[in-house]
C-alpha cells in the first residue's frame, strides 16, 4: 500500500558539518520566538528556509537556497539512501534513556480518501497556505513530517541498528536531546525495506499541514500537465517509525494562554466548574505527577495557584461544538539535512 523511495539529500558540506548544533533549528511550529531571533543571527541556520523572514518570505527562501547550492553550503548526495534517524532522550522523572528510531525516506503522496496514510487532526487553513507557498517556492522539504507503521518483527530495525554504526552527525540539543544520523546506500537493503513498507498502512503523527502542502503542490501540477506519477512534487519526505517499539512515547499537548481582555481566574473556574472536577494543588511543582497516568485529567497553573482537573463523564455529552480530533505530541528533532524530493526510475 505505501510506496517508498530512497533519496539523495541536500546537506550541509562536510567543513560546516561540523558544527551542525549551530545550523540546526526545531520544527517550525514549536519554535519560541526567542529562539527565533537566536538562530535568525546565524546566516547559515536552516531556520532561514523552514520559517524565512521577510514581506517575501518563501521567495527569500528560494533565493537563500539557491545562493547555498551556488555557493557550496549545502551539497547534494551523490547516491541515494534511506536516511537513518535515532533520537535519544530520557522522560522527566526517569533515569532511563529511549531511543526512538526510524527512516527518512520519500513516500507517495497519497490522498486521505487513498487510505494509506491516515490523519488523527484537522489543519488550520492559513498554516497549510503558508506551507504550500514556501514549497512552490523552495520545491524543497527542509524537514520531515513524522508517520508510523506497524511492524512487530521489527525487520527494519536491524538495518537500523547496524547502519547507525557509522553516523554523519552525532549531536545534542537544548534538551539534553542526544541525535543521530546515518545512512543506508546498499540497494539490497533499501529494496527490502521498499518491500516490507509496501504492504503497510501509515499514521500520521506530526506535520499535518506540511503533508496538506504537498497534497496541494500534487493536485497543482497534476492539472497543469502532462501526469505521468513519477513526478517528484508526487512525493513527500517522510520519518517513518514503529509503533511495536516500547520506546515510543505520546507526551501531552501543553499550552499558555495569554493577553486575553478580561481574563481572570476566578472566571476560568467558575465557567469550568460544571464540566470538571477541580482539587486545588499545593506544590504546582508537582503537578506532572499529581496528573501523570490519569484519563481526561489536566493541570491548570495560574500565577499563583495550580490545580487538577478532572472531565466529568457526563459531561462530555453537553459539548456541542465541533472538535478538532485527538492530536500526539512527541518529542521534536531537528531537520538535519535538506531533502530534495528526486524522481526515480
Amino acid at each position: 500500500m505505501a510506496e517508498v523511495r530512497p533519496l539523495r539529500a541536500w546537506r550541509y558540506n562536510r567543513e560546516l558539518g561540523v558544527n551542525i548544533e549551530s545550523l540546526t533549528s526545531p520544527l517550525f511550529d514549536v519554535v519560541s520566538e526567542k529562539q527565533r531571533q537566536a538562530l535568525y543571527k546565524n546566516p547559515l541556520n536552516s531556520i532561514h528556509l523552514s520559517v524565512p523572514l521577510g514581506p517575501e518570505a518563501p521567495l527569500h527562501a528560494a533565493d537563500t537556497l539557491a545562493q547555498w547550492k551556488e555557493d557550496g553550503t549545502i551539497l547534494q548526495d551523490a547516491l541515494p539512501g534511506m536516511y537513518v534517524y535515532f533520537q535519544y532522550f530520557r522522560m522527566h522523572g526517569s533515569a532511563k534513556e529511549f531511543c526512538r528510531k526510524g527512516l527518512i525516506c520519500n513516500i507517495r503522496a497519497y490522498d486521505w480518501e487513498d487510505n494509506v496514510i491516515l490523519r488523527h487532526e484537522n489543519t488550520i487553513p492559513k498554516s497549510v497556505n503558508d506551507r504550500i507557498e514556501l514549497l512552490e517556492k523552495t520545491l524543497l522539504h527542509v524537514s520531515p513530517t513524522h508517520g508510523l507503521y506497524t511492524d512487530p518483527t521489527f525487520e527494519l530495525e536491524a538495518y537500523m541498528d547496524d547502519a547507525i554504526t557509522q553516523p554523519i552527525y552525532e549531536t545534542e540539543d537544548y534538551q539534553g536531546v542526544r541525535d543521530v544520523l546515518a545512512v543506508i546506500h546498499d540497494a539490497k537493503i533499501i529494496s527490502k525495506i521498499i518491500a516490507n513498507l509496501k504492504s503497510k498502512t501509515i499514521i500520521l503523527a506530526d506535520g499535518h499541514h506540511r503533508y496538506e502542502s504537498s497534497l496541494a503542490l500534487k493536485h497543482r501540477m497534476q492539472k497543469k500537465g502532462p501526469y505521468i506519477g513519477n513526478e517528484a512534487w508526487n512525493f513527500h519526505m517522510m520519518f517513518l517509525s514503529n509503533t511495536e517499539s516500547d520506546d515510543l512515547r505520546i507526551l501531552p499537548t501543553h499550552r499558555v494562554i495569554k493577553n486575553l481582555p478580561d481574563f481572570t481566574e476566578e472566571k476560568v473556574l467558575s465557567k469550568i466548574a460544571p464540566f470538571f472536577t477541580i482539587k486545588h494543588v499545593e506544590d504546582p511543582e508537582s503537578i506532572d505527577e499529581v496528573i501523570m497516568g490519569k484519563p481526561w485529567t489536566f493541570g491548570l497553573l495560574f500565577k499563583e495557584n495550580a490545580y487538577k482537573i478532572k472531565l466529568l463523564p457526563e459531561a462530555f455529552l453537553d459539548f456541542h461544538w465541533p472538535f478538532p480530533l485527538p492530536c500526539f505530541l512527541a518529542p521534536v528533532f531537528a531537520p538535519f539535512f535538506l531533502g530534495e524530493r528526486m524522481t526515480f526510475p
